[in-house]
């Protein structure tokens, strides 16, 4: 994939990036990862490609992380059941494999702002049923009034941006370079500060 494609999921979102962090986009370059829905990794091409990359990637590094605050605009089935299993399980190995030891989530503290047409997900008739299942998970979960044009994470040190549309993760961005976690921190803080806990203490 090229960000010279200036409609490729990847080229928008590493725009929608570099101005948030006030930087040229090729300023990003050697800075970011980036995958988009249909590529194993930029620079993939289409044979073995894989539309669930991104949604794959998101769970891997939010399995990966000890701490994890989130603002998320939207959780389809997929994504919700990548990190359903994700957190059950403490994520994946890189090569794929469920980490051996049962206790490397205890000490995981996870905080997700739901928003937009995730947040109606805790409401409504089921929401009692998704609340719980989250509180199951050790996941201290915010319900957010407003929207967020895409979802944003700090796993860690890790900055993760996943850029949302009708079928889910188009594309993911995740770096630790540090203007970018700033601002991703910022933003978390902000959504946090405006919502409502409805699991947890």
């Amino acid at each position: 994939m090229s960000d010279d494609d200036s409609a490729s999921p990847a080229a928008v979102l590493r725009s929608l990036v570099a101005r948030a962090v006030d930087a040229d986009p090729a300023d990003l370059d050697g800075r970011v990862e980036v995958v988009e829905r249909g590529s194993e990794s930029e620079g993939g091409d289409a044979a073995g490609s894989d539309a669930s990359a991104p949604a794959r990637r998101l769970a891997e590094l939010v399995g990966e992380a000890g701490s994890v605050v989130a603002v998320v605009p939207r959780l389809d089935a997929d994504l919700a059941r990548r990190l359903n299993e994700s957190l059950a399980a403490g994520g994946d190995g890189a090569d794929g494999e469920r980490d051996a030891d049962p206790e490397a989530d205890v000490s995981r503290a996870v905080r997700v702002v739901f928003t937009g047409a995730a947040s109606d997900r805790l409401a409504g008739a089921t929401g009692s049923v998704v609340r719980r299942a989250l509180a199951d998970r050790g996941v201290d979960a915010y319900r957010h009034e407003g929207e967020s044009p895409v979802a944003v994470a700090l796993g860690d040190d890790r900055a993760v941006v996943g850029l949302i549309d009708g079928a889910g993760v188009a594309a993911l961005l995740w770096t630790d370079d540090p203007a970018v976690r700033e601002w991703a921190a910022a933003t978390c803080r902000r959504y946090l500060d405006a919502a409502e806990q409805v699991t947890g203490d």
